[in-house]
């Protein structure tokens, strides 16, 4: 089937000016997304107003003749100005972030890209959006979304702290160890394979010992859920001898996948400023289209300022993080999300360990979703999800690229039976990569890290570039799903047009590196200094000071100070510091999160919804 025609580009924040006051930290990513969307600058007002404080900011749309009115976002780093969270560095110790990253290296570390930050920019841009979509939709509007860095590292470990409350242990170790491995010429790289006799065909054609590879295909497979690796010693020594083009064969002959580790500069050489995500609206000739509006349904529900989406129905095929999560952050906002699995549930709902039967990991992705199990590989179910399809509003998916076409599930096939419907796409690399990138590995999470410079981005010129074993990009890949959405939704309710948006992890690497990219633009070094976010030791723990106190930090001896004696001694010098969360599993009775992490109906703990509207 042909493609649908395409409208001319119509942004859902045209006619919408923006204004921000704040740390620009906090501010830069909002105000350029909305941009991106078509919001203008408004102008400068004659006395501008001041941000809530110096650790908060504020971000307004205005907008007359549109349709759409005032809507305002508050953005800090903590929902609680008490807790000694106040920059990035003390928002990933406090999270759990530094623990989760640092378990590859058998202590926590702290991430030297601005990760809590960036989430907690995709989350106020999502608030601001879905209030608009709210107000356009009928619904009271709130006049206010807040939201924070550290209830965004919240959600980015609540895989993690959910797993640490199961009622049984993981499926593989916790302990130091993971990719990259590194060639005889001195080449670092991933490895990538979902089938464990690529696996084993890989190390067998480099003459591995038998036993080690056994023994390294769990800690393989589960560094998704655990954030580590520790194989056998014998696998990285394996590898340490054999030149990069020999890797290479190997993997080719063997179904499995390599990937070089490249740079920030390599990056900033290819990158081509493209936005993270692409909202496309349909026009009237879309197959099946008759008149502007066409498929739209009374809503069973009213939006209210807390559930902007209330009476929207999502349909999500998606598979482990990125859409999931995206389809969980548009349910926590109101919608109806109706997951479609395949004959027998999702196999992932059994991934240990589990909360009374399910697992932990599931259930912090997909808690209050409907279920419907669909045979895709059957016409007649097909047929049926087309069905679905032409009752809702919109159609999520992250399958392999070129699998939706194969199935007659594409955004054509169901511009045809829904031609309202708002058809999203999370994928690794995106339409259209394969023009703009050369050499693209699979499209996971560790391999799009390694393509793309993040390995170099998330640690400090002392330390080896490799990418992070926590899932930075599936978790922000699914951010900037749900926010590419919003925008399609915003967009149709002001079209009157069905939208296909894209998004993908490039997208979500390009965002967390731009400003490492930048300084590599400007000719300065991209990665930052030696130590950087590095926690202090105490003699129970770990204190993280904030990034501009790290330098003053490091010159007291805290060795001999508890913890708390160590944090007091800090703040009573000046200087901002908190403790390291060294296990999610303390999040449970961290002060710094009282009444925040709650238990669902199976048991396992749940984060808070990331925005409060008010």
């Amino acid at each position: 089937m042909a493609s649908p025609v395409t409208a001319p580009t119509v942004r859902p924040l045209d006619g919408l000016q923006v204004a921000a006051s704040g740390p620009p930290a906090l501010t830069g990513l909002v105000t350029g997304h909305l941009a991106l969307l078509g919001a203008g600058p408004a102008p400068a007002p004659a006395h501008p107003q001041e941000a809530p404080d110096a650790h908060s900011a504020r971000i307004t749309l205005t907008g007359s003749g549109v349709g759409l009115g005032h809507q305002e976002a508050r953005l800090s780093w903590s929902a609680d100005p008490a807790s000694g969270i106040t920059d990035e560095a003390t928002a990933q110790a406090a999270t759990g972030i530094m623990a989760v990253h640092g378990r590859r290296d058998g202590e926590p570390r702290g991430l030297a890209a601005d990760y809590t930050a960036t989430a907690a920019a995709v989350l106020a841009t999502q608030g601001l959006l879905a209030g608009l979509l709210g107000q356009a939709r009928g619904g009271a509007a709130a006049a206010r979304v807040e939201t924070s860095a550290d209830r965004a590292g919240l959600l980015a470990v609540s895989q993690y702290l959910a797993a640490s409350g199961a009622d049984e242990g993981e499926a593989a170790d916790i302990a130091p160890g993971g990719p990259p491995f590194t060639s005889a010429d001195g080449t670092l790289f991933e490895l990538e394979t979902l089938d464990p006799e690529a696996w084993a065909a890989f190390w067998r054609a480099l003459d591995a010992p038998a036993d080690a590879i056994r023994a390294g295909w769990r800690p393989f497979q589960f560094r998704y859920a655990t954030a580590c690796a520790p194989f056998p010693p014998a696998l990285h020594a394996t590898a340490r001898a054999h030149p990069w083009q020999r890797l290479r064969q190997a993997a080719a002959r063997s179904g499995a996948e390599v990937c070089r580790l490249r740079s920030l500069a390599e990056r900033a050489a290819e990158h081509d400023g493209a936005a993270p995500w692409s909202v496309t609206p349909y026009g009237p000739g879309a197959a099946g289209a008759h008149t502007a509006g066409a498929g739209h349904r009374a809503p069973k529900a009213a939006p209210t300022p807390a559930k902007p989406l209330a009476g929207l129905t999502v349909l999500e095929a998606g598979r482990r993080i990125q859409a999931p999560l995206a389809a969980h952050l548009l349910g926590l906002l109101g919608a109806d999300v109706i997951r479609i699995e395949p004959p027998g549930g999702d196999p992932l709902r059994g991934m240990p360990p589990a909360c009374s039967g399910v697992s932990a990991r599931w259930l912090a992705l997909n808690r209050g979703k409907q279920a419907v199990e669909v045979d895709i590989k059957s016409p007649g179910e097909r047929r049926r999800l087309l069905e679905m399809a032409a009752g809702a509003d919109v159609f999520l998916h992250n399958w392999a690229p070129g699998k939706a076409a194969e199935l007659g599930l594409d955004h054509a096939d169901l511009a045809a039976v829904n031609p309202a419907l708002v058809y999203a796409y999370t994928g690794g690399w995106g339409p259209g990569a394969a023009g703009r990138l050369t050499d693209t590995p699979m499209g996971t999470d560790f391999m799009v890290q390694a393509r793309t410079g993040v390995g170099e981005a998330v640690r400090p010129r002392d330390e080896a570039p490799a990418p992070s074993l926590m899932t930075l990009l599936d978790v922000l890949g699914g951010l900037l799903g749900a926010e590419a959405v919003l925008a399609g939704l915003l967009t149709r309710e002001r079209t009157g047009q069905g939208v296909r948006v894209d998004s993908s992890l490039l997208g979500a690497s390009d965002v967390l590196i731009g400003p490492a990219l930048r300084r590599v633009r400007e000719g300065r070094d991209p990665r930052r200094p030696a130590g950087f976010r590095r926690p202090l030791h105490t003699a129970d723990g770990r204190v993280a000071p904030a990034d501009a106190c790290a330098a003053a930090a490091a010159a007291h001896d805290l060795s001999a100070l508890t913890t708390g004696e160590a944090v007091a001694r800090l703040r009573a010098h000046g200087l901002a510091a908190t403790p390291v969360t060294a296990d999610p599993a303390e999040l449970h009775h961290d002060p710094r999160f009282t009444g925040s992490i709650s238990r669902d109906a199976h048991g396992a703990p749940a984060v808070p919804d990331p925005w409060s509207f008010t």
